[in-house]
């Protein structure tokens, strides 16, 4: 705690530092991130609107989509937001609090967003190898049972990597080469030694994450074992497309997540950071909706429900 306030008495500001310079690809940077921005917003919006509005939707799997959706938009406006604002504005200042806060969330979305993903590859198992107990083991009891743990899971997740994160005394200057406060950017500020906490946090974290992609992949091979028995090539591929936006997302999400700490061991900054940086927080909550809606009958006929035939013919 005492560490803490020394740091919050040294350090009552960070200087984010992530755009390229030059005015022009600030401006084109900034354009990007704002259509990105709103590309997901809009995309993640509609599907939490079809999945409440369309009983037709009132099943687990579009359950757990509805809150990946809701996770997409919390995990996008914790960092875009205040990056546009500081180029509009021509500055780079972020407070320490904000900078504390962002760290929380990134980090607490994310990991919820894993569990989840964890969670949709359980559903996915019990509906394609348990058919016949489907209902039974994935009622609605159990369903927000196990999206409670995935929030919860996060949030601890993240508050540990917080604590570890700022337990440290910061010794350089306070620029963040980095458009948010991410965890490798500011370790890069600590004291020499000060970071041990931290790297035993995401050791830590490194292996429970390891031990549930295991699972993950276990999952899919007893589902991969019961597709390959069905005789019918159709029914094969029906099934299969049932798992096929959610091994997507999760491609995308760990592609992007490998990418991130690929990124972290630069010693100096650069426009490879930056993109980096970009294909973590900004591609996987503005992808996920066109994934899952984009080849999903469902979906589609929820929008030619509401909006009509004309808009739905376009997909």
């Amino acid at each position: 705690m005492t560490e803490m306030l020394n740091n919050i008495t040294d350090y009552m500001e960070f200087l984010l530092m992530g755009y390229p310079d030059g005015q022009v690809l600030q401006t084109l940077c900034t354009t990007l991130f704002f259509l990105t921005y709103l590309g997901a917003l809009v995309g993640n919006f509609l599907i939490i609107a079809l999945i409440t509005i369309d009983q037709h939707l009132q099943t687990p799997m579009y359950f757990f989509l509805k809150n990946l959706s809701l996770i997409d938009i919390c995990y996008i406006s914790v960092t875009v937001p205040k990056s546009i604002t500081n180029s509009v504005t021509n500055t780079h200042s972020i407070s320490f609090l904000g900078c504390v806060l962002q760290v929380f969330f990134v980090i607490f979305l994310a990991g919820t967003e894993f569990a989840l993903l964890l969670v949709m590859s359980y559903d996915r198992y019990a509906a394609i190898c348990f058919p016949l107990h489907y209902e039974a083991i994935i009622n609605r009891g159990a369903c927000v049972q196990m999206v409670v743990a995935a929030w919860l899971s996060g949030c601890i997740y993240g508050s540990l990597h917080t604590i570890g994160t700022f337990s440290v005394n910061f010794c350089g200057p306070n620029v963040v080469h980095q458009f948010f406060c991410d965890i490798p950017s500011l370790l890069r500020l600590a004291c020499f030694g000060d970071q041990i906490l931290e790297f035993v946090f995401i050791i830590t974290s490194c292996c429970f994450a390891f031990i549930c992609f295991t699972l993950m992949v276990i999952s899919y091979v007893h589902i991969f074992t019961i597709i390959l028995r069905i005789p019918s090539i159709q029914g094969r591929f029906k099934i299969f497309s049932t798992c096929i936006p959610h091994l997507t997302v999760v491609t995308l999400f760990l592609s992007s997540g490998f990418v991130a700490y690929l990124g972290s061991t630069a010693k100096s900054p650069s426009s490879l950071n930056l993109f980096m940086s970009v294909f973590y927080s900004l591609l996987p909550p503005s992808l996920n909706p066109v994934i899952y809606s984009l080849r999903n009958s469902d979906v589609k006929m929820a929008l030619c429900n509401i909006f009509g035939d004309k808009m739905t013919t376009s997909l």
